[in-house]
């Protein structure tokens, strides 16, 4: 496929093969940005690469709220398009939609990736401004996301079986890890499952306006406590 040759040629000198990948599909559809999310059957696992700030703030804002075009695209198995954000946005995500528009952002077109139903991540275009993909520009974004499933078989299929992702399928600037252990310390505090404590977290990263890592943080270093009562209150 010319699309990988052609993103393999860049990484070797760029970065990793899903950065050159969202370069590459915001250059030739094109959009104003680019992001490559992680995806499974509990929802957004965290980003994976982006072409700029905006298009990393909106895969963090899906992956703290917990909902999305990627989160339904990936629940569904179906892109989701959005060209006119601000008409459709606030209705469908009411956490999500307001915010992505304060942010600039005008139009969303999340593709799946998937194998039959296991579910690999979504590759998410960004536009700063509402409109329509063309039939040719769809075509080209299928094609970027039938190359971003690919790239994402090929690099775990060099893992060991030991469950641990390739290192280039982690954003180094999330450590998702941290959630993850926040969640099962807030399921202890709070008495809950590990589900609705995720819920907590993210419920209390969204109404104090503050990044889901940051909150995270906060609860491992032990600042921040979820006691039982705290399920009534968020």
């Amino acid at each position: 496929m010319q699309i990988l040759a052609t993103a393999k040629l860049t990484a070797g000198s760029d970065g990793t093969l899903p950065s050159a990948l969202c370069t590459a599909c915001a250059v030739a559809v094109p959009v104003s940005g680019v992001g490559l999310a992680l995806m499974s059957e509990r929802g957004h696992e965290g980003l994976i690469a982006a072409t700029d700030g905006p298009a990393t703030a909106m895969e963090e804002l899906q992956f703290s709220l917990g909902e999305g075009p990627c989160v339904d695209a990936s629940t569904t198995g179906r892109p989701v398009l959005q060209p006119d954000l601000g008409r459709t946005g606030p209705q469908r995500w009411p956490g999500f939609g307001p915010a992505a528009l304060e942010a600039g952002i005008g139009a969303i077109f999340a593709f799946p990736l998937q194998v039959g139903r296991i579910r690999l991540g979504v590759l998410d275009l960004y536009r700063d401004t509402p409109g329509v993909l063309t039939p040719d520009q769809l075509r080209e974004s299928l094609s970027y996301a039938d190359a971003a499933a690919t790239v994402l078989l090929q690099l775990q299929a060099r893992q060991p079986l030991d469950g641990e992702l390739h290192p280039d399928l982690i954003d180094p600037a999330q450590n998702l890890a941290e959630v993850h252990q926040a969640t099962g310390m807030i399921a202890v505090q709070a008495t809950v499952g590990l589900a609705e404590a995720l819920l907590l977290l993210r419920g209390h990263a969204f109404s104090s306006e503050r990044n889901i890592l940051a909150v995270a943080a906060d609860v491992l270093r032990r600042q921040l406590r979820f006691d039982p009562e705290t399920r009534h209150h968020e």
